[in-house]
């Protein structure tokens, strides 16, 4: 069982209690598993300010079921997911082939999955207003075993998105090609000097997406390394970079601290502008209100312990996390805490 929180500078703020687990029999190589997730959301952002909007709350309803079956060098695994909350609704599932070989020494997995996504707008029934995003997942995978004390994983993802992600929510003002708009410009003063022209994001409707991912572990006598680096492009334009290094250490028979870093980097997708104009009256091809889809870099420092008090291991995190928007309305820092609190407990 866990519960995180989260809250940033942008008065948004996040609590998502969760509950996780799983039945093995490592001997006939069967594992089944499931998880239930609740998010309560609570907004009152300056993309909501910007809109006359009030902060608002919602929940969102998730949960996941998995299944593997291993008994010797070749398995296979089942998943399936559910998401639901008032305006979206995810439904996925997926499986995957695993196969070790040298000895056991090393283990191929190819993976695929599919899922349907529908995006409405809240107390709108989607037979009135919806938009279906299908999302289909390749994800072949390579763990190589490099001695007994090292371990390197290597994944390939590829995701092919057909539909329109737009915000339903998301107005985006437009400007004078003349009129100069400072990059964090606040409210009032885009409020001030953008035209009346004020129009729902518009994004490309299909997205194909690829990441390279790379997980080093090492331990030594009472340190463990654990290194992830993801690589990811799309054909929005979209570059970036994600660095995440935790460091358990092994305090005493029952402790185990754990400091956390991880570094964010991204180049914006190629139609981002934080101010769009109209060219002779006439709109762009695409815009987009979210500055995640902007240049950014991320910055996490945290850290966390686990206590093992005999069949129930307690353990907390808690990050300080920092994004520095480089080309965006509105805000161009944002503060963020994620904290965590949860307990696991193992029965034979």
């Amino acid at each position: 069982m866990e519960t995180a929180g989260y809250a940033d500078s942008d008065h948004v703020s996040v609590v998502s209690p969760s509950v996780n687990g799983s039945v093995e029999n490592p001997i006939r190589g069967i594992r089944v598993g499931g998880s239930y997730l609740v998010d309560v959301v609570s907004a009152a952002s300056v993309d909501i300010v910007s809109t006359a909007s009030k902060r608002w709350k919602e929940v969102r309803h998730a949960g996941t079921l998995d299944a593997r079956y291993k008994p010797h060098d070749i398995g296979v695994t089942a998943s399936g997911y559910a998401s639901v909350e008032p305006d979206y609704r995810s439904l996925g599932a997926g499986g995957s082939f695993v196969y070790d070989f040298a000895d056991r020494m090393h283990t191929f997995t190819l993976g695929y999955s599919f899922a349907e996504d529908v995006s409405g707008r809240s107390g709108t029934p989607f037979s009135v207003f919806s938009n279906v995003i299908d999302k289909h997942n390749i994800s072949p995978g390579l763990t190589l075993t490099i001695d007994r004390s090292t371990v390197l994983s290597l994944m390939f993802d590829a995701m092919f998105e057909k539909g329109d992600s737009s915000k339903p929510y998301r107005y985006v003002p437009f400007f004078e090609s003349e009129t100069a708009v400072p990059a964090g410009a606040s409210v009032n003063l885009v409020n001030r000097v953008r035209l009346p022209e004020r129009a729902l994001e518009r994004l490309p409707t299909s997205r194909d997406r690829f990441a390279f991912s790379g997980r080093l572990l090492h331990r030594w006598e009472h340190v463990t390394l654990r290194l992830n680096e993801r690589l990811y492009a799309d054909n929005w334009g979209l570059v970036a970079s994600t660095t995440d290094m935790r460091l358990p250490v092994d305090v005493g028979k029952r402790w185990r601290v754990f400091p956390h870093g991880r570094l964010h980097v991204q180049q914006g997708v190629s139609f981002w502008k934080h101010a769009y104009t109209l060219e002779s009256g006439a709109f762009p091809t695409y815009w987009a209100g979210d500055r995640e889809l902007g240049p950014l870099r991320t910055y996490t420092l945290g850290g966390g312990a686990q206590v093992d008090l005999g069949g129930f291991i307690v353990s907390g995190q808690v990050d300080g996390i920092y994004t520095r928007f480089l080309d965006a309305l509105y805000i161009a820092q944002r503060w963020g805490v994620l904290g965590s609190l949860g307990v696991e407990a193992v029965f034979e």
